[in-house]
């Protein structure tokens, strides 16, 4: 991939098309496929190169080649996919909702509740902890007629918030490596992990996303916009827990409870096939984390398929049966395989055209100390937003932001404020955005319609990051 060009304002106009089609159309693939052709168009419009024309050679080559999309498909599509498939041959999704799930959820909110300390338990990172909070929650969330959008929100809501807030995952090294060096404070990574562990306190919107979660769950939450308190109240009318017309990425109920999915005939399903797999999966995601050893994410889902795969096997099903369960969960995902693949290919775009970096640029000179941190809010938000990543919003603009805010008010606590409004900002507009790969899968292992997600959710969301910009801005007072 070429050197970044410096496109200006038509940097975000990819972005913008993309958004736009994506909520007018409520049709996120060729509202992706769209926003690569108008990157293509405005990088010729600069370069002159009719190369540049060619979205194949200059855009889905290096997007869909590299190790991020690779990972995509490993992860999140073959293993939890075949997975799914291998659950669904073996029943042990169902057999774990109605055996513990539907023992210990009897109402609405306690399934609920459930989706939000899973979402806390499985806090290793966005995408893991909504895939997983996802395929675990649903059969007991559905039994219950907990709408698919309340559901998508409550898991994509503590994903990755949680993962900021609670440090025994990779967010605190990875963002340590950014700010080391960038001020006097922060001479080297162990100190950017202290930072880190110190600004939490002023991480108010992550904060503020769990707790909503919480109050949520338990129908306690003060303000619930329109989208989503009509969608809960077509749930409780049993009028369907999609809305009409939603178009789920996973047509198959495949982690449902209702009778018409059946195991294979003559398996007796046990606990054992859904929570030793699950075991696995959380143990080698968490262990080596918390003992300094590294993070093995991939082989930890690899492992889990093949700890799904020996069960049933030695539990008596046909190595036949288990392959073609394998196959057929991987099947279900090539909807989302497809979205996630545009994703990371209009991610690929926006580095070509500098889109973040641009963003940043146009914030100016001469901040007033309690105007830095909301504005380092919304400038994350929308960079979050237009370019479906919060670990790049990161990268781009902690950099830049430690030694404004320095410049700003050489004050250790003020840059804590302002360290926690980045951390904040970025997970909102990665949280809220179509095009990131968050909220696809939130949309995806809920049963949920991508769009019917998004306009649900970004007003509980919206309204819990404008009280964030308030505090860190109110917080500024007492330095």
């Amino acid at each position: 991939m070429s050197e970044p060009i410096d496109a200006g304002w038509l940097s975000i106009l990819p972005a913008a098309v993309t958004l736009v089609l994506a909520f007018a159309t409520r049709q996120v693939l060729p509202a992706l496929f769209a926003g690569i052709v108008t990157g293509s168009l405005v990088l010729f419009w600069i370069s002159g190169d009719t190369a540049d024309l060619n979205i194949i050679s200059r855009y889905f080559l290096p997007a869909l080649g590299s190790k991020a999309y690779a990972q995509i498909l490993l992860v999140y599509l073959w293993s939890l996919g075949g997975l799914i498939g291998i659950w669904e041959a073996t029943g042990a999704a169902r057999h774990f909702a109605d055996k513990v799930g539907l023992r210990f959820s009897k109402t609405r909110q306690s399934s609920l509740f459930l989706a939000w300390l899973l979402g806390c338990v499985f806090h290793q990172g966005g995408t893991v902890s909504t895939v997983l909070t996802g395929t675990t929650v649903k059969p007991v969330s559905d039994a219950q007629k907990v709408s698919h959008e309340e559901l998508a929100y409550m898991v994509d809501s503590t994903a990755s918030p949680i993962a900021t807030i609670l440090p025994f995952n990779a967010w605190p090294l990875y963002v340590a490596g950014l700010v080391a060096g960038s001020i006097a404070i922060i001479p080297d990574e162990v100190a950017g992990v202290s930072f880190f562990l110190n600004s939490l306190p002023y991480n108010f919107y992550a904060i503020f996303a769990v707790l909503s979660t919480l109050l949520f769950a338990f129908e306690k939450l003060p303000y619930v916009p329109g989208p989503m308190r009509e969608a809960r109240a077509r749930a409780k009318r049993g009028d369907g827990l999609n809305a009409p017309g939603a178009s789920p990425m996973i047509v198959d109920e495949t982690l449902t409870s209702t009778a018409d999915i059946q195991p294979t005939e003559g398996y007796d399903p046990s606990l054992a096939d859904f929570l030793l797999p699950l075991g696995v999966l959380l143990g080698v995601n968490i262990v080596p984390v918390m003992a300094g050893l590294g993070s093995y994410v991939n082989e930890a889902f690899m492992l889990s398929v093949l700890t799904a795969m020996i069960v049933a096997g030695v539990r008596g099903m046909p190595l036949g049966r288990v392959i073609n369960g394998f196959i057929d969960g991987c099947g279900k995902m090539t909807v989302g395989a497809i979205i996630l693949g545009l994703a990371v290919t209009i991610a690929e775009v926006s580095k070509s055209l500098d889109t973040a970096a641009f963003l940043v640029s146009i914030g100016g000179d001469g901040i007033p100390p309690m105007a830095l941190p909301g504005l380092l809010t919304l400038l994350c938000m929308i960079i979050a937003f237009a370019t479906g990543t919060s670990w790049g919003t990161y990268a781009v603009v902690f950099p830049l932001a430690m030694p404004l805010a320095w410049s700003v008010l050489p004050d250790p606590t003020y840059i804590q404020i302002c360290f926690g409004a980045v951390l904040g900002g970025a997970v909102f507009g990665d949280q809220c955005s179509p095009i990131s790969d968050t909220t696809i899968l939130s949309s995806m292992f809920t049963g949920c319609d991508l769009m019917d997600h998004v306009r649900t959710q970004l007003p509980l969301a919206g309204t819990v990051a404008a009280l964030a910009v308030v505090c860190s801005t109110l917080a500024v007072s007492f330095v």
